[in-house]
């Protein structure tokens, strides 16, 4: 199911104490996030307009309007920011896509078998993790969002094909370390 708003950014640790947030941005030029504004909740009843934005070691640093001390930046710590679709530049291209599209799609081998569904698409800093229900049910697996793992998405057809690594049959979770993310996905 097509969701109406697109996943942008996450506010992460307050920086500083006059009220400023580090900022994971999830376009693909990332300090184009502030040109989406206002950014919302998920829910939309919260608001944000980035009155400054600057690039740090690995993220970015951001001052919110209204929050103006170390206390309401570090209360925002992991809220997630979104844009209604209809902000974002048209995809017109088969092979791109924003990564809220992926959510839900079936999950399959290469031979069509079933593996499970698209329930995210993360990235805790070591690159784009694509996280599958398995159909069997039990614990998500957590598998790099590489052209190795996932070959093929087909937005169209509802289905990612996903080359399942050898120790997905492990008890715990995958958690690989991705060095490569997929460059496609991410909003303009």
């Amino acid at each position: 199911m097509r969701s109406d708003k697109v996943r942008v950014a996450r506010i992460g640790a307050a920086h500083g104490v006059r009220g400023e947030v580090k900022l994971w941005s999830f376009t693909e030029d990332p300090l184009a996030v502030a040109d989406y504004a206002p950014l919302e909740t998920r829910d939309g009843k919260q608001q944000f307009e980035i009155e400054s934005l600057r690039p740090a070691k690995d993220f970015l640093v951001a001052r919110l309007k209204g929050v103006g001390d170390r206390n309401a930046a570090e209360a925002l710590r992991n809220v997630e920011l979104f844009v209604p679709r209809e902000r974002l530049p048209d995809i017109d291209e088969d092979d791109t896509w924003y990564y809220a599209d992926l959510v839900d799609l079936a999950a399959v081998s290469p031979d069509g078998a079933a593996i499970g569904t698209v329930l995210a698409v993360h990235n805790f800093g070591g690159g784009d993790i694509v996280e599958i229900q398995p159909a069997a049910g039990g614990k998500t697996l957590l598998l790099p969002f590489t052209q190795a793992v996932v070959p093929e998405v087909d937005i169209k057809g509802g289905r990612i094909v996903i080359v399942l690594p050898a120790d997905e049959t492990e008890e715990e979770p995958v958690v690989p370390n991705a060095a490569h993310s997929r460059e496609s996905g991410n909003p303009a």
